[in-house]
């Protein structure tokens, strides 16, 4: 029997999700069709959220609806982005079931506003995840300081995280060991640590975007030719060599002996999932982080676009054959040039926070504009 390049992947132990979600994906049956094809779960964001109700016409007569009813901004942005998710974990209910909790998982991300507040986020996530009530759902939470006693807290009650935002090592560390406490809260309540799952999303495409940057204003100011080659032979590697670090950390943390203890009492592995893995510059390969970072076992949450680029002409071979020095051999040639990957990805969380704040506020804007216009384009 033939599979699919999807099915090849799972096999190796690499699951695909979406990185997109729309109303029209599940009502039309695309996603249906995407499922048969060995997809195994879907991501969002606000900026996902706030590119597909603001962008498109098939949400406004529930936002008219909603608004007629008395809802606030807030609440028709909620039950928009609630009715989606619940809505594609049910078409992915089924590969839930099959992978016996594995896969078949839809992410909702927290209100990103409340990204600094610990407790806030901590009763948000336990709403989301109550008024979504779908065991395949993972609520997803901004890895920063205040998001660490978060993943603690919702894993410590049970409930799916998926930790988003990682940038370095160092915040990668910071989320397993809060996985880590949460899974052992649910021990010491005598609960089952096997109900709750969890992923690690490493944000890859950004980093080379900004690092490759760096590199090129080196290139500017630097006249030697042997120094020139050695810069432009780094460009493009930063990303994947950081991934490779986080991916051998996760292997070390989940093969240690306080994870074996847990593991003996059901608890499952908390995988690394590759986020932002579009091609962003267009000199490289379009299916460069889908391609460069197959290995198990792991996910990779894609765009739509990426993702059928990689069906088109990608092939399955596992990425991680060769040893850690030369993902370690360009972090230190980073350094040599006084470029730290580490203040890279402050800054790019830094960034994505900002970002997804911004989206969120731009996604509530157009909400309101649209209940605004609709409620003046209805006759007398």
């Amino acid at each position: 029997m033939s599979h699919t390049i999807l099915e090849e992947l799972a096999i190796l132990g690499q699951s695909i999700w979406l990185d997109y979600i729309n109303r029209s994906l599940v009502e039309e049956g695309k996603l249906t069709g995407m499922i048969v094809g060995g997809l195994k779960g879907v991501t969002s964001n606000p900026s996902i959220f706030n590119q597909v109700i603001s962008e498109s016409e098939e949400y406004d007569l529930l936002i008219k609806d909603l608004k007629d009813k008395g809802k606030s901004t807030f609440e028709i942005y909620d039950e928009l982005t609630v009715g989606d998710i619940t809505s594609a974990a049910i078409e992915f209910k089924e590969v839930h079931q099959d992978s016996k909790g594995l896969d078949g998982y839809v992410s909702l991300e927290i209100n990103p506003l409340l990204a600094n507040k610990v407790e806030e986020q901590i009763q948000e996530g336990k709403r989301l995840f109550k008024k979504v009530s779908k065991s395949n759902v993972m609520i997803k939470v901004p890895s920063t300081e205040a998001g660490y006693k978060v993943i603690e807290a919702l894993i410590s009650d049970g409930i799916n995280v998926n930790a988003t935002l990682i940038f370095s090592l160092r915040q990668y560390e910071e989320v397993a060991k809060a996985y880590l406490r949460g899974l052992m809260s649910l021990v010491e309540q005598k609960r089952d640590p096997g109900k709750v799952r969890s992923v690690a999303s490493v944000f890859v495409s950004r980093i080379d975007t900004a690092v490759d940057n760096l590199l090129d204003e080196k290139l500017q100011s630097e006249n030697d030719e042997v120094n020139k080659k050695k810069i432009l032979d780094i460009k493009g590697k930063a990303a994947v060599a950081n991934s490779r670090l986080i991916f051998e950390r996760a292997k070390s943390i989940f093969s240690s002996d306080e994870f074996k203890v847990l593991e003996q009492k059901g608890a499952n592995v908390q995988r690394v999932l590759w986020a932002s893995t579009g091609t962003k510059n267009p000199k490289y390969s379009d299916i460069k982080y889908v391609k460069e970072l197959i290995a198990a076992p792991t996910v990779n949450t894609i765009p739509e676009a990426t993702l059928n680029a990689f069906i088109d002409h990608g092939d399955v071979q596992e990425a991680f054959v060769n040893d850690v020095n030369g993902s370690v051999e360009v972090i230190r040639s980073l350094d040599a040039l006084d470029i730290s990957v580490d203040e890279v990805c402050i800054k790019l969380l830094d960034d994505g926070v900002k970002a997804f704040n911004n989206a969120f506020e731009s996604l509530l804007e157009s909400i309101e504009k649209k209940a605004e216009g609709l409620d003046a384009n209805t006759p007398a």
